[in-house]
């Protein structure tokens, strides 16, 4: 088992991410390689500077802009939206393994009568008339739905219950509008027909469970968000992390001031033996998604990093400590701090409206410098005319 320092631990997450040295993925093929690394990338509408899978891409992607992972997702359909870590986006060629997802979709849920009775109907229309959003179907009836119960449209319902089954897929998005379209009309026929590859369950949790640790870089046998929709009780969780080390497939290390092993990939081993062995990397200033999958354990990164993060998007205003969309700031291997940015007056401006520092982090002309052009980098992403720094942003 190797035996890692804090620092080295921190080291490894980060180059392992993508987030340290020189940027290793570039381009829309470096979406790709990004995404496959990861295994999925979470999605959320929600778009106050850029969306959270923008902004994980971003971070990490030499000359990423938006249309690349529209490019892939809705004209080159090597991505395609569906549920992994909660909603998420992920590669085609894995559509058969998520089978039993949809499969479950199809078990009794809300309004299902109501539902199963429009959706012949729902089908029909959009085989005819191509990607269909809720306002193109007249239907006036309301339904009993996940996310506004009664006030939700029929129409809306259906869709996505189609969605959620996989007879449709979206199409595309206008802003956060999805039009959805017949699955076969969108991705190869021998992906919708292929059988699912892992039907043992356990088989099935290894693979899913190999790709969270991929995703994050390192992972511990406990419960974690990172194993959202995935049912991993602690015996099973223990089942499955004893049977990939068995296998080879995860490597344990102990780190520095942590009591129970981290897990890496095995395909991870040559990284780990360099840094254990001394080596560094320069280091960058990135501001980070929200729910980037470097921080889907936020326990493990405030043990490694001392970094203590909550997506406070959901906090009522009395109860916020910073703000409903703040990013961390990554600078070099430690979080500097945090910020709000906010794109302003029809997205012509990115305002930053506040910026706080973590404990003894120094207000030095090169910390700003770094947080000025990775505010201006946003500023480019989200194609504002320029960066607004309110009075007092800068303030203790």
């Amino acid at each position: 088992m190797i035996r890692l320092t804090n620092a080295q631990t921190r080291r490894f997450l980060l180059a392992k991410n993508g987030l340290l040295g020189g940027y290793r993925f570039r381009g829309k093929q470096g979406v790709m390689d990004y995404v496959r690394q990861a295994g999925c990338i979470q999605f959320d509408p929600v778009n106050v500077c850029g969306r959270s899978p923008d902004l994980s891409l971003h971070a990490r992607v030499r000359g990423y802009q938006n249309s690349m992972l529209e490019d892939l997702l809705y004209r080159d359909r090597l991505l395609v939206d569906y549920f992994d870590k909660n909603l998420s986006i992920f590669p085609v060629e894995d559509w058969p393994y998520f089978a039993r997802v949809r499969e479950a979709f199809r078990q009794p849920a809300r309004s299902r009568q109501q539902v199963e009775a429009a959706a012949p109907r729902v089908l029909s229309e959009v085989a005819a008339r191509g990607p269909l959003c809720s306002r193109d179907l007249e239907m006036k009836e309301k339904a009993d739905w996940y996310w506004s119960l009664s006030n939700t449209r029929l129409s809306r319902a259906v869709l996505e219950t189609l969605y959620f089954q996989g007879d449709l897929v979206v199409h595309h998005k206008s802003g956060n509008q999805k039009y959805y379209a017949l699955a076969k009309d969108c991705l190869p026929e021998a992906l919708l027909a292929a059988p699912d590859p892992l039907p043992d369950d356990l088989e099935h949790l290894k693979w899913r469970v190999k790709r969270r640790v991929g995703a994050v870089g390192l992972m511990w046998n406990r419960a974690s968000d990172a194993f959202l929709m995935l049912d991993l009780k602690a015996g099973r969780r223990a089942q499955v992390f004893d049977a990939l080390l068995a296998e080879g497939a995860l490597l344990p290390a102990m780190v520095e001031g942590l009591d129970q092993p981290l897990y890496y990939l095995s395909d991870d081993q040559e990284l780990m033996e360099a840094i254990a062995a001394g080596r560094t990397f320069a280091g960058r200033t990135e501001f980070l998604a929200p729910l980037d999958a470097m921080l889907w354990d936020r326990r493990l990164i405030q043990a490694l990093f001392g970094f203590a993060y909550k997506w406070e998007i959901y906090t009522p205003a009395a109860q916020l400590k910073y703000g409903h969309y703040v990013l961390p700031i990554l600078r070099g291997e430690r979080f500097a701090g945090r910020i709000e940015a906010v794109c302003q007056d029809g997205r012509d401006a990115l305002c930053i409206r506040r910026l706080w520092l973590e404990a003894g982090v120094r207000r030095t002309p090169a910390l700003r410098r770094d947080i000025e052009a990775a505010a201006e980098r946003l500023r480019a992403l989200n194609a504002a005319r320029e960066v607004r720094w309110e009075p007092g942003a800068w303030a203790d």
